[in-house]
């Protein structure tokens, strides 16, 4: 096991160090990233399935065994994940996800598409045609818990570290579909995601954050979707930007209500 340290400095560090002696520590002495960190142990990992997962994921039930031995009798899937759940219980949508059209991005977004009952074309973004509970290909699925086979990270390559962090995963995820790879979700085992235990302080985003989850949106529509209309790209990069003006104040005034 790897675990890469983005230059903590609660103690962390010395915790691995006197309890799990055993475990690779990588110390960056930075905060370099989502992407920067992973890689760091996937060069170093050499097993034939590796496991990405954030710090913020609690383990309640055995899903490895599962899902390794579900992508022994797939050979064709590249990456798998399981249904992700909140410390009360209720579902982490983004354990599966289609790549963003532009009306499934706004409606998530204004929140139309995350309503219960929402339309198809509304809820996109959350592959509704793969059910909470159930089992098949998607799109995506979550940074926070990747199970990946090492002949497909060969294949693929490694996460995009322009990202820092937001978006690269789906980043990944749409290089392993476009190799051939197939990206698969599986709820028959579950994890706890404690979602933003990491990036989000009272239940906002810093404004670093919020700046690199808005600059991931717009760096994935550039490398996937961008060239084909200049006015329309346009239109998106504006979109995506007046975002991030909403959602940085709403975060800054928000954080100062609570000092």
């Amino acid at each position: 096991m790897h675990v890469v340290d983005n230059d903590t400095h609660d103690g962390t560090v010395e915790m691995v160090k006197s309890r799990f002696p055993d475990v690779c520590l990588h110390e960056l002495g930075r905060n370099a990233g989502f992407c920067v960190a992973n890689n760091w142990a996937l060069r170093e990992s050499n097993g034939a399935f590796a496991l990405v997962l954030n710090p913020d994921t609690e383990f309640i039930e055995s899903s490895l065994d599962y899902l390794i031995s579900a992508m022994r009798d797939r050979q064709d899937i590249g990456m798998i994940g399981c249904r992700l759940v909140r410390r009360d219980g209720s579902f982490d949508h983004a354990a599966k996800r289609s790549f963003p059209t532009p009306l499934g991005a706004l409606a998530h977004f204004t929140g139309i598409g995350r309503r219960s009952g929402a339309r198809t074309r509304f809820a996109q973004y959350r592959a509704p045609e793969v059910t909470e509970h159930g089992q098949g290909e998607v799109d995506a699925v979550n940074g926070a818990f990747m199970l990946v086979r090492r002949e497909a990270v060969d294949d693929v390559g490694l996460f995009d570290e322009a990202y820092w962090i937001s978006m690269e995963d789906l980043d990944w995820c749409y290089r392993f579909k476009q190799a051939g790879w197939k990206v698969w979700y599986d709820s028959t085992t579950s994890v706890i995601h404690v979602k933003g235990g990491t990036t989000v302080r009272r239940g906002h985003r810093g404004l670093r954050h919020n700046f690199s989850f808005h600059r991931g949106m717009a760096r994935f529509y550039r490398k996937f979707y961008a060239g084909k209309n200049p006015l329309f790209d346009i239109a998106i990069y504006s979109a995506i930007w007046a975002k991030f003006g909403i959602s940085a104040a709403r975060s800054a005034a928000a954080r100062r209500s609570l000092v």
